[in-house]
């Protein structure tokens, strides 16, 4: 499958880069969320507010990127041979384990919201603070493996 977007390749790249940057910048905002969220428990009026704008964030950014990314992404790492057993693609499996990483964090900011919607916030918002930079540093190393490539 090496070569398989030819003349297409720089398009599905560009593609893909720019959906990376939708999902981060809802990843960056959907933990900040949760904080103000957690901290307006209590008052309905509040509560009903974040509930939407969690979900308007869910399902105008965060979802449908996710999506653009994984498929993108996959079509980019066929291109560089990754299904072909390609030699000299270990900062790929890197760049991709940190991927998985981050949609199993998606999936969690998620759920915690889903789980704010019901009144039950189990975290303190320091910790909720700390949380908000995991998605920081899953883009550090990304752009690291990606731009360097050092395996």
């Amino acid at each position: 499958m090496t070569g398989l977007l030819g003349a297409a390749y720089p398009w599905v790249k560009a593609a893909h880069v720019v959906f990376v940057i939708f999902w981060m910048a809802g990843l960056f905002m959907l933990p900040r969320y949760l904080v103000y969220h957690q901290e307006g428990l209590g008052d309905a009026a509040e509560e009903a507010r974040w509930i939407k704008r969690e979900g308007v964030l869910r399902r105008m950014i965060l979802t449908p990127s996710l999506v653009a990314v994984w498929l993108l992404g996959l079509l980019l790492a066929a291109n560089l041979g990754l299904f072909d057993g390609g030699a000299g693609l270990g900062w790929l499996h890197a760049k991709l384990l940190i991927v998985v990483l981050l949609s199993g964090y998606h999936g969690w900011a998620v759920s915690y919201a889903k789980r704010l919607a019901t009144g039950e916030g189990r975290l303190s918002g320091r910790t909720l603070r700390m949380v908000n930079e995991v998605p920081a540093l899953a883009a550090f190393a990304i752009v690291v493996l990606v731009i360097v490539r050092p395996f």
